[in-house]
C-alpha cells in the first residue's frame, strides 16, 4: 500500500474552506488506496508560539526518511528552516490554499515578513500544489516558483440536484457562507445592504466565529448600528447537512470577499445553482462566470449595493442566472477528480525526488 503524510495546522475537521479541501483529498486518496497519515503540527499557525513551532519541526524531522510528505500552507510558509531539511528527506508537497502575505489586515511588515519566510519555504518544495490558476499566477510572480513545478488542483464540488424552489411570497433569502474575518468583507456587506431596507430581504451568515475577534466584534456593531438585527442571523459555524439545508432554501448567495485563492463557497454556491453576487477579487472570477453572478470591486460599498438591489428586484434576471450557475457547475471537478490529480501530484514529486538521489521508502 502507498503511504503518505498530511501535515496540518490545527483541526481537520474544522469547517472553512482550507480544511474542507484537505479533508476531501486526504478522503480521496485513502479510497484509492493511499495510507494517510495525517500529522496534527498544533494550533496557532501561522502565528505558532514558540515551543508549538519546536514541536512541530520535531514531529516532521522524526518522520521515516522517504515518505512523500504533504504540509498544508498555514504552516509551511512560515516553516523554511525546517522545509530545507525535510527536502532532503521526502517528497516534499506543499499545499498553498492562497499566500499567507495577502491576508487580509495584516501591517506592511507582516506582510513583508510572510512574503520572505513563503518564498525560502517554496523554494525547498519538491512540489506546489495550489487550488486555482489565480494562485499559481501570485505563487509564480510573487515568491519566484517555476510554473513547471505547480500543479493547480481546483476543488471538488459535491454534486447537487437542484429542486425548483416553489414561488411563495416573503423576504428573499440571502446566505453568506465564510469565517467572520476582515478579508471576507461583511463590514461592506452590510453597510451595502443598510441601503436597501426598503426592499423585503433576510441575510443568514454561516460560518466560523472564533478566528478574528475584531471582525466579529465589528458584525455585531454594524448589525446594531445599521438596525439589522432583525434581518440578519448569525448562526455560526454549522454542521455539513444544516449547511446543505441552507444553500437549498437560499434564493441568492452573497459574499463580498476582500481576496480569495479559490472561493469553496463560491463553488458550493453554484453547485446548487444559486445565482451569486461577489466581488473580482483573486480567483473568484475564475469560480464564477458573468452568466452565473454579479461581480463588483472589493471593498467598494456603491457597487455592491447597486448589484443587489438590481437582483433582488429583477427575478428574471435571477433565474437567468440560477440557470448559468447550474452550467457552471456542470463543468467543475467532483472531489474524486480532484483527488486523482493530487495523486499525480504526489507521484511526480517522488519522481523528482528519486532522480535527486533520495533514500528510498524501506
Amino acid at each position: 500500500m502507498q503511504r503518505l503524510v498530511f501535515a496540518i495546522p490545527g483541526d481537520l475537521s474544522t469547517v472553512t474552506g482550507g480544511y474542507i479541501y484537505d479533508r476531501h483529498i486526504v478522503e480521496g486518496l485513502q479510497a484509492k488506496g493511499w495510507q494517510v497519515q495525517v500529522l496534527g503540527l498544533g494550533e496557532g499557525f501561522p502565528y505558532p508560539e514558540n515551543q508549538t513551532r519546536q514541536e512541530a519541526c520535531a514531529s516532521l524531522l522524526a518522520l521515516e526518511a522517504g515518505v512523500p510528505l504533504v504540509i498544508d500552507g498555514l504552516a509551511f510558509g512560515v516553516l523554511p528552516e525546517v522545509a530545507a531539511q525535510l527536502r532532503q528527506r521526502h517528497p516534499l508537497i506543499a499545499l498553498v490554499h492562497h499566500p499567507l502575505a495577502f491576508e487580509t489586515g495584516l501591517s506592511a511588515e507582516q506582510s513583508t515578513h510572510f512574503k520572505d519566510t513563503e518564498r525560502r519555504a517554496l523554494a525547498h518544495a519538491t512540489r506546489v500544489v495550489v487550488t486555482s490558476p489565480a494562485t499559481l499566477k501570485d505563487v509564480v510572480d510573487y515568491f519566484s516558483v517555476s510554473p513547471d513545478a505547480i500543479a493547480s488542483i481546483l476543488p471538488g464540488t459535491d454534486r447537487v440536484i437542484r429542486v425548483p424552489k416553489p414561488t411563495v411570497q416573503g423576504p428573499l433569502q440571502l446566505l453568506s457562507v465564510a469565517s467572520v474575518v476582515k478579508r471576507k468583507g461583511f463590514d461592506v456587506l452590510l453597510a451595502a445592504l443598510a441601503e436597501l431596507t426598503d426592499l423585503s430581504w433576510l441575510l443568514t451568515i454561516a460560518g466560523d466565529l472564533t478566528r478574528d475577534d475584531p471582525a466579529v466584534a465589528q458584525l455585531h456593531l454594524d448589525l446594531k448600528r445599521f438596525d439589522l438585527l432583525k434581518r440578519v442571523r448569525v448562526l455560526g459555524a454549522v454542521e455539513a447537512a444544516q449547511l446543505q439545508q441552507l444553500y437549498s432554501q437560499a434564493d441568492v448567495f452573497v459574499l463580498a470577499s476582500r481576496f480569495e485563492g479559490y472561493g469553496m463557497a463560491y463553488a458550493e454556491a453554484l453547485a446548487h445553482g444559486l445565482p451569486i453576487i461577489g466581488t473580482t477579487a483573486g480567483a473568484i472570477p475564475d469560480t464564477v462566470p458573468e452568466t452565473a453572478g454579479l461581480l463588483v470591486e472589493p471593498g467598494n460599498v456603491d457597487t455592491l449595493r447597486e448589484a443587489l438591489r438590481k437582483i433582488m428586484q429583477d427575478q428574471g434576471l435571477r433565474q437567468t442566472l440560477e440557470q448559468g450557475a447550474l452550467l457552471a457547475a456542470a463543468q467543475q471537478p467532483s472531489w474524486a477528480d480532484s483527488a486523482a490529480l493530487f495523486e499525480q501530484a504526489i507521484e511526480c514529486a517522488c519522481s523528482v525526488y528519486a532522480r535527486a538521489g533520495g533514500p528510498s521508502l524501506p
